[in-house]
């Protein structure tokens, strides 16, 4: 299927590794010229960006400036913009309780998983409706699957699936749709690396990350993680004029985890 992709323009944030790389290399492999944004800009990044027509850019969105220094390098780069992928974040399972959750740890992931798309989407958004463009964001189970496990990253994703829902309505009738996708555990190092969330959780109460793992997969009706191309996939179809029409929509993607309509 021809997604018409071909020759836009996008931005994809939290590029390095993971789903934002994946997302990256989905889309320039569609004909999208991409602007991959990472606080480190190179490893896998870098080496995808010699083979496909990506450009890797150094930007923390945990800045307050950060996110409108990233989209002023971008467009300047890109010569315009349509598509806007919200993907960084990050988060630490709180395994000593809510007791223990400062209030700067709140800062920290909501600025990195809920103002940093914010603001990302504000600086973005004056291109976006000039070429009626489309923003999607990557949010999480947790948005409706709370966990105190990771009460402030749920609390964060959440907040993420209402702002999305909400900018919809105004700038819809303008062109620009917003969506968001919400993976359950998905096998990237943010759940299975050195400091991940399996190994995290296995040090607090002495088992194995790999049995953590296992334990957190065997949940899902399919019995593991999803691959992150398959949430790049399912991005890259929501940011294609094949779907015009969608907007203002969450879809999960998580195995079958969540049970509930």
């Amino acid at each position: 299927m021809d997604l018409n992709l071909s020759g836009k323009t996008a931005i994809v944030t939290g590029a390095s590794r993971g789903i934002g790389l994946a997302i990256a290399e989905v889309l320039a492999e569609e004909g999208v010229t991409v602007v991959a944004a990472a606080r480190e800009a190179g490893g896998d990044l870098a080496t995808l960006a010699q083979r496909l027509p990506i450009r890797a850019i150094r930007a923390d969105l945990a800045t307050v400036d950060g996110p409108a220094r990233l989209v002023r390098e971008a467009v300047e780069a890109l010569g315009g913009l349509d598509i806007l992928v919200n993907n960084v974040g990050a988060t630490r399972p709180r395994t000593d309780g809510f007791l223990a959750v400062t209030d700067e740890d709140w800062t920290a992931t909501l600025t990195i998983n809920f103002l940093a798309t914010v603001r990302t989407t504000r600086a973005a958004l004056p291109h976006l409706l000039d070429r009626r463009g489309s923003v999607v964001t990557v949010a999480s189970v947790n948005a409706t699957l709370p966990d105190p496990l990771v009460i402030d990253y749920s609390a964060a994703k959440a907040a993420l699936l209402n702002f999305s829902k909400s900018l919809s309505k105004e700038v819809g009738p303008r062109g620009v749709r917003l969506n968001t996708v919400s993976p359950g555990p998905v096998s990237t190092d943010l759940w299975l690396g050195a400091g991940g969330v399996a190994a995290i959780v296995a040090q607090a109460h002495g088992g194995d990350p790999a049995d953590v793992a296992h334990g957190a997969a065997s949940q899902s009706p399919t019995g593991r993680f999803t691959r992150p191309r398959e949430v790049a996939d399912l991005v890259v179809m929501l940011s294609s004029e094949r779907l015009a029409n969608v907007t203002g929509a969450d879809f999960v993607i998580d195995g079958g985890l969540i049970s509930t309509m």
